[in-house]
């Protein structure tokens, strides 16, 4: 008995350090400043029980470099860090002294990119928010359009600090490379299948080796990273931008730097929204010629609001443009009977963003905040009315499109 207590007492450590910190992320969703409603309180308390889920994810199921899998660590139901609505995101663990292989098939979503990247997405080291010296950066990035598949659309990717020299498809890794980010964004969600794809380690020894005691540590230790400063500099991004004025958009033009983290082609507007029970909000753009557009909204917490069964994101698929080319959204706590209504899910505020992919230029949105009985007359006339059973059919696709994405 004697000769276990050390490792009983060093894994009761390692488990009460991490329900300490489990425990802490109360403070996040009671800290001054956080809402205070009982309602907004409860949605505070998911978000961080899904960064919980999500880091559960990515820090002990999917942190193996070794013997990598893809884990999906952003979902409608995992939601976290202004997720996209638009987007399925794949997760694997690399090291860059090693050479990895990805295979699959392409699918038809209308857009897919491959990324190598530094850092991990739980350290809080975002570039655009003081990374420091340790900020994320890409090491490469493979978009579709220059993927080479075969007739039936099957594809093999190495990855490795050299191009191999039978050629075909390459992301270069170099030693700080830690991981592979997958983005597949879907503007048509009825339609537009996934890619299917998965990864391993070339040299790999199977059957992969027996967990130990160490090894959970070391997990634990990148879990506990994720939970005392992911969760905070989420937050903390968040606070910033909700600091703006209301109802402004920051534009960001998309940067020529090949090694910025994100999604390369990417051109988008964030801002705070405010909108109270009898108000409207009015999101207006003109839609340039791009590969595809989006806008969404988030709460406090900066999770993406419920997209699946409510219609809080739109995209070239779901909206409507008016006649002049415009897009007008309608950001409302009730429904308004127009097409493009942005469903608050009872927040009068949070973060709208609006998502511009390889567009020829980037619109300037406005937005306009009016009282919900002068709606009508701030729109075209010729703006279509729908029914709550219209609504409720146009949701229903909607959530029947997502599960399938998914693959659910």
């Amino acid at each position: 008995m004697s000769e276990l207590e050390p490792k009983d007492v060093a894994n009761t450590a390692l488990w009460r350090g991490f329900a300490r910190r489990v425990e802490d992320l109360v403070g996040v969703v009671t800290a001054k400043g956080a809402p205070t409603g009982a309602d907004e309180r409860a949605a505070g308390l998911r978000y961080v029980s899904r960064f919980l889920a999500a880091g559960l994810r990515v820090c002990l199921e999917c942190d193996d470099p070794d013997h990598p899998t893809f884990g999906r660590m952003i979902e409608n139901a995992m939601s976290w860090g202004l997720d996209n609505p638009d987007c399925n995101y794949s997760w694997a663990r690399v090291r860059g002294d090693a050479t990895y292989r990805i295979e699959g098939t392409r699918g038809s979503a209308r857009h897919l990119e491959f990324q190598v990247n530094t850092g991990h997405m739980g350290d809080g080291h975002i570039p655009a928010f003081g990374g420091g010296e340790d900020a994320w950066r890409t090491v490469s990035f493979l978009s579709a359009e220059d993927l080479a598949v075969d007739a039936e659309g099957g594809f093999s990717i190495t990855l490795a600090s050299e191009r191999p020299e039978a050629g075909g498809n390459w992301l270069a890794l170099d030693p700080d490379a830690s991981h592979v980010l997958v983005r597949q964004y879907f503007d048509d969600w009825e339609r537009e299948r996934p890619a299917v794809f998965s990864i391993e380690r070339i040299g790999a020894r199977y059957p992969r080796p027996s967990l130990t005691a160490e090894r959970l540590a070391s997990h634990f230790e990148t879990l506990h990273t994720w939970l005392d400063a992911g969760v905070h500099c989420w937050d903390r991004v968040s606070r910033l931008l909700l600091s703006l004025e209301p109802n402004t958009l920051l534009v960001f033009d998309v940067g020529d730097d090949v090694d910025r983290p994100g999604l390369h082609g990417q051109s988008y507007g964030m801002g705070p929204f405010a909108c109270a029970p009898d108000e409207a909000v009015v999101l207006e753009f003109e839609v340039p010629p791009c590969r595809m557009w989006g806008a969404a909204l988030t709460n406090f917490w900066w999770e993406s609001l419920e997209f699946g069964q409510r219609q809080t994101s739109l995209n070239g698929h779901w909206a409507r443009l008016d006649g002049d080319g415009i897009f007008r959204g309608v950001i409302a706590h009730e429904d308004p009977g127009v097409p493009n209504w942005l469903d608050t899910e009872g927040n009068e505020r949070g973060t709208l963003a609006v998502r511009f992919l390889f567009a020829d230029r980037t619109p300037k949105p406005t937005l306009r905040r009016l009282k919900l009985a002068d709606l009508r007359d701030a729109l075209p006339p010729d703006t279509p009315r729908l029914t709550q059973d219209e609504r409720s059919a146009v949701i229903a696709r909607r959530n029947r499109a997502l599960q399938r994405r998914y693959g659910y």
